[in-house]
């Protein structure tokens, strides 16, 4: 049984990583100033018909530049 609890807990705590990291993804894309609406058209149907591949390709392709603009915006306020 409490080995069945932790699994629980685990697997629960991935899906709520997972939906931050979604969003967060999300949230860059339509943040970001140097992609086109046609790109960031393309990036969002990408995550949304192909979830898990999307956000890991996203986050290679773009990994360093959602970095530095979190930054960036992080030094605004």
């Amino acid at each position: 049984p409490i080995l069945g609890l932790f699994w629980t807990m685990m697997i629960f705590f991935l899906w709520v990583a997972w939906l931050m990291l979604l969003f967060r993804v999300f949230a860059d894309i339509f943040r970001a100033d140097d992609m086109g609406g046609f790109a960031k058209a393309l990036w969002s149907i990408f995550v949304i018909i192909v979830p898990f591949l999307g956000v890991f390709i996203y986050l290679i392709v773009h990994g360093r530049a959602m970095g530095e603009r979190d930054f960036a915006r992080s030094r605004q306020t």
